[in-house]
Parts: C-alpha cells; structure tokens; sequence
C-alpha cells in the first residue's frame, strides 16, 4: 500500500492507513519504536506496561506536586 509523507511541525509524519493499524493493532496513543535497517524504516509496536515501582521511582523534587485541598467532607468520606 503506498502512502505519502507529510510535514508536521518541524517533523516529518506518516498516515498509517486503517487497514493497516488494525491488522498490527495500533491505536492513538500506541507506543511504537522507530529504526533503519538496510535503508528500510521499521516500526515495531511496543508492549510498554509499567509497574507501580517504575512510576514512583521517576517522581522527583522538579515534578512532585503539592497537596491539594478538596474541602470538607461532603459525603461519607473515611478520614
């Protein structure tokens, strides 16, 4: 199936058509990873699944966020 490049911001952009995407289960939002490999461009789908340790363990002093208070009670909240 051909297609064309497109120009996105400063970057180049590829349509994937839909026939495509689903036969290799991609979606909005899907992870893929992009190389090269003897002058043909891959794109493999990445499986990402993370770990509640894998996101805690990037939280630091620049991306940490405060408190926030909601308020009284309202309902039955357990406090």
């Amino acid at each position: 199936m051909k297609t064309k490049i497109s120009k996105w911001g400063n970057s180049l952009a590829l349509r994937i058509p839909k026939a495509i995407a689903e036969d290799s289960h991609l979606s909005i939002g899907s992870a893929v990873d992009l190389s090269v490999q003897s002058n043909a461009l891959v794109v493999k789908s990445i499986d990402e699944k993370y770990t509640l340790g894998d996101l805690v363990s990037k939280i630091n002093d620049e991306n940490i966020h405060d408190e926030t208070d909601t308020g009284e009670p309202t309902g039955q909240e357990v406090w």
